[in-house]
């Protein structure tokens, strides 16, 4: 039972910090990088398809994606969908290839992307320390209804917190590697 409810809180735990990788992700740094279009969708014949279900994106240099969408006749539909996105980006098409040159990030901007990282890592050790809560809350249920020793509840408790310490320790260093990659110009 105490396993069960372990396996069940580390699950969440690494889902957690899975979830605030691709966050992250989405915080654009001075490069190109393929994920920074992964959650644009395209008007794909009526229906919203992923950019990446309708055209192959790619790395051109170090400041430049390419976006070369399978149709032709989609050319248009994709580069409105990139224009309109939250991400300020402005696409050049020539012929069936779309260039997406990446604006260089102001000192201003970097901080402001900081303080949004920073944002995404508590709300991730929020939810870490939620799974904690859960977890022994159910441990303090288990207690009450005889199903397990005090003794147990305690140690079963003391490897939660011992997960949670692993996990908030985990996100800390990919908020330090975020924010180094952020603020190197």
């Amino acid at each position: 039972m105490i396993d069960e409810i372990l396996k069940d809180a580390e699950q969440r735990m690494q889902k957690s910090v899975e979830s605030l990788k691709s966050e992250l992700a989405k915080v654009r740094t001075g490069r190109a990088h393929p994920s920074l279009l992964e959650h644009i969708t395209v008007d794909y014949y009526g229906s919203e398809t992923p950019l990446s279900q309708v055209a192959s994106i790619g790395v051109e240099d170090a400041r430049t994606l390419t976006v070369t969408p399978w149709e032709k006749n989609m050319v248009q539909a994709v580069e409105k969908a990139i224009m309109t996105s939250d991400l300020g980006l402005n696409p050049n098409s020539a012929g069936t290839v779309i260039r997406i040159p990446m604006p260089q990030l102001t000192e201003d901007r970097r901080r402001d992307l900081v303080k949004v990282v920073r944002h995404e890592g508590e709300n991730g050790k929020i939810a870490i320390r939620n799974i904690r809560r859960d977890a022994n809350s159910d441990f303090k249920s288990l207690e009450k209804e005889k199903e397990i020793s005090e003794d147990d509840e305690r140690r079963a408790q003391e490897q939660v917190q011992k997960l949670t310490d692993k996990y908030v320790k985990e996100i800390d260093e990919i908020l330090k590697e975020k924010e180094a990659d952020l603020m190197k110009v």
